[in-house]
């Protein structure tokens, strides 16, 4: 399973009603919101055994599964 298979899996768990491949504007769109964002955050950190910290919690971050996938990238140090 690649990283972008995981991350898809886990974003899948958190809110299944939601197309995180296609969407480019999660958080500016307002298709997640500050709750959404908590789970998608444990879920992040769960699946790719990572601690993401409170500096690094900006829309930017999570408004696309690629930023998030970036995002984990960096923690894991690739």
């Amino acid at each position: 399973m690649t990283d972008m298979e995981k991350l898809l899996a886990a974003l899948a768990e958190v809110r299944d009603d939601v197309d995180f491949a296609d969407e480019g504007a999660l958080v500016d769109d307002g298709l997640i919101d500050s709750f959404d964002l908590t789970q998608i955050i444990a879920a992040l950190d769960e699946a790719f055994d990572i601690h993401i910290i409170t500096g690094d919690i900006e829309p930017e971050n999570f408004n696309n599964v690629q930023s998030m996938l970036e995002l984990v990238h960096r923690y894991q140090g690739k």
